[in-house]
This record gives C-alpha cells, structure tokens and sequence, in this order.
C-alpha cells in the first residue's frame, strides 16, 4: 500500500489517478484527515498503516506564482522544507521508502561548452546565447543532478520560493531509503491554475525564456517506474529532454489551438521586472540523463507539449447560456 500526501493538491491528485490506472491500493491522505505536519502523528500513523512506500506531494505552491511565497514566508518555510524534514526522520524510524517531490527551478542557466572547458550561463536571454543555442544546441547542456543548486539562499539572488526547495533537499539528501524529483515548468491537457500551458495562454504578456519543461502525467510516471524498477535512490530530474523557450511554445498554441488572441511579449528583463514581477525568476536547463539511464523513458519536451494541446480541454458551456472570458494577471 502507497500513501500519498497532499493528495488534494495539482501533483497529488495525478498521482492518485496514476495509481488507480496501475490498481495499485493506495490512501490519499489530505491535512483535513491527519495533520501530518506534526512529527508525532505522522509517525503513529505510519507505524500503524505500515505503507510499503509514502510519496510527499504536499509543499506551499508558487500560486499564481512565486511572489506569492514573498508575502507568505512563514507557510512557505514550513510547508516546503520543515515538511519534508519531518518526513524523512518518520520514515527513517519506520525503514519506509519514500519519494519527495522536489523543484528543478533550484538553478539558473544552463552550461554552455567551450573550447577550454564548461562555463554557466546564467542569463540564457543574452543574445549571443540564443544565437548559440539556435545554431550549436549541442553545445550547450543542462545541469545534472551533482550539480550544486545555484538558485538558492546559498547562492542569492533567488526567490524565497526555490529557496526553501532547495533548503529541503539539503536537508534530506541521504537521510534513509529516498527519492528527490525535481520536475520543471509543470504542465499538462487541463485548464488549471498550476499549469504552465494554462498559465502562458492567460498572461497578459508573455515572458522570454528557456526552460525545461515537464508533462504531469510523464513525471507521475517516471516517478513511480523509478520504484517499482528499483533504481538505485537519490536525486533525479525528471524532465522531457530538450529546452524549449516561450515563443516555441506560443507558437504551438497558435497553431494548434488557434486562439482568438494576439500573444504580447515583455519587450526585456527590465521591463518584466518593473512592471510585472517582484521576485526574481528561475529559467534553467536541466540533464535527464541519469533518469534515462535508469531505464524510465520521457518524450521529448516538444513531442509532449504538442501532444497536450492537441488533447487540450475546452471549457464546457455555461449553464446561463454566457461566454467564457480570458482571465488576466492584475499586477498587485
């Protein structure tokens, strides 16, 4: 038996519906039956279930993004990192395997190969590194899972929000039978707030960027092959190879969904952070090769993306015979 916390939540309820697809038993447990925040409970309940494996989807979301988290440091501490650390010690003493939901946007950058050696790029929208991904994509390469997070409160600037993510996997790294999953730019077919493809169609102008990216129901997946394959424990970034920037992906939606709308973009980083944003924003590249080479395959970042607006939901109609309307961010 699995147990799943924060099974209420955008990552929790795909896993339940993963595991319901391999009729594996599980309990979706929410903090509404069993505060599993408390070290004591938790243990008391695990102890008694005796669940073969626990998955830790429960955190504070970045919701709508993450300068939320700047106003609610306190719950964002205590949800991302102090959680987790409660977990791991509970099934430390229970000899429970677990899996912890992570955050791949614990980096900035990406790694561009030189002729003297590897360099990072922090700033992936310099144009020389566009130019240089647009014409030598073989030359520039994602940070791996032995890479040291660069996107933290180790190593400032960052947003309180991956800063407490990669405070969490500082602390657990090691502790017990674990998994870390780091997803990135979540993503999937439905119309929901967390979702990135969701997000982009609604912004009222778009950021430039380069990311990786993942599909919910691939990372689910991934993450679950992971164990019932036995690959080894640690960290994995479970990602679809290949970056993708922003215009890409609006590109995409323009010709497959064919909105009704013109696509606006930030004209530049200073304009976006004057006007739009108060926290400093993670855009990085990441390696999924050690996922690969534990044998759990993941499409390609575009082949994924086409494949979830090509299955995009339409909104059902209204019950009062009315329209539905974009909605769009009101800066604060």
């Amino acid at each position: 038996m699995i147990l799943v916390l924060g099974a209420s939540g955008y990552v929790g309820q795909a896993f339940s519906q993963e595991l319901r697809r391999r009729r594996l038993a599980f309990i979706p447990l929410t903090r509404k039956a069993i505060d599993y925040t408390n070290l004591e409970l938790l243990f008391d309940y695990v102890r008694k279930v005796k669940p073969e494996f626990i998955i830790n989807a429960a955190g504070y979301p970045a919701n709508p993004n993450v300068d939320a988290c700047e106003q609610a440091r306190e719950e964002t501490l205590f949800a991302n990192t102090l959680l987790p650390q409660t977990i791991a010690r509970v099934c430390l003493m229970t000899n429970t395997p677990w899996g912890h939901v992570s955050s791949g946007s614990i980096y900035q950058g990406a790694k561009v190969v030189e002729s003297e050696g590897t360099r990072i790029e922090r700033d992936m929208n310099r144009p020389e590194f566009r130019r240089l991904l647009a014409e030598h994509p073989e030359r520039i390469c994602g940070f791996t899972e032995w890479n040291e997070p660069n996107f933290s409160f180790r190593h400032p600037p960052c947003n309180f929000y991956c800063g407490t993510k990669a405070l969490a996997e500082e602390m657990i790294r090691g502790v017990g039978r674990s998994y870390i999953w780091r997803p990135k730019m979540l993503f999937d077919e439905r119309r929901e707030p967390r979702n990135f493809l969701w997000k982009i169609q609604n912004y009222a102008k778009v950021y430039r960027c380069v990311n990786s990216v993942t599909h919910l129901g691939d990372f689910v997946k991934a993450c679950l092959n992971l164990w019932e394959q036995q690959a080894p424990f640690g960290i994995y970034n479970v990602v679809n190879p290949g970056p993708v920037t922003s215009r890409q992906i609006v590109a995409m939606i323009q010709r497959i969904l064919k909105p009704d709308r013109p696509f606006e973009f930030w004209k530049n980083d200073e304009e976006f952070y004057q006007a739009q944003a108060r926290a400093p924003r993670s855009n990085c590249i990441l390696d999924a090769s050690k996922l690969l080479a534990a044998g759990v395959p993941m499409r390609p970042a575009t082949d994924a993306l086409a494949d979830a607006l090509q299955k995009w939901q339409t909104p059902p109609p209204m019950a009062n015979g009315g329209v539905w309307t974009r909605l769009v961010p009101v800066k604060a």
